[in-house]
């Protein structure tokens, strides 16, 4: 499923790079959809403001698709390492502190051999 959504993702991403490129620039020399006004490079089909409504719409349904898919890949990633979001409101579990180790008693002084 993941991968799924990654070849999606990716698709969807080069597709909203083409068509952010066939738009035309506020300038209008800048886009490759055709700065001039004799319909751009759609052999007539549409009008110029036709076209740029249809990429106008198509760019900003694939930006919503993208965000989904980006939000779907983070929900499966989350779930599948069992991660804790930030918005659930359970506390994370602490560990007890641990006792520190007692060692045994150093020896009080130096130890003094006796004759035999």
């Amino acid at each position: 499923m993941q991968t799924l959504l990654l070849v999606i993702e990716l698709v969807v991403a080069v597709l909203l790079i083409v068509f952010i490129l066939l738009q035309r620039s506020e300038g209008g020399a800048l886009g490759i959809g055709g700065g001039g006004g004799g319909g751009g490079g759609f052999g007539g089909l549409f009008s110029p403001r036709g076209a740029a409504d249809t990429l106008t719409r198509t760019t900003s349904w694939l930006a919503v698709m993208f965000f989904v898919v980006c939000l779907a890949l983070n929900l499966l990633v989350a779930r599948a390492h069992k991660q804790q979001s930030a918005f659930d409101s359970r506390p994370v579990p602490t560990q007890p502190a641990q006792k520190p180790v007692q060692q045994a008693p150093a020896p009080q002084g130096p130890s003094v051999p006796t004759p035999h």
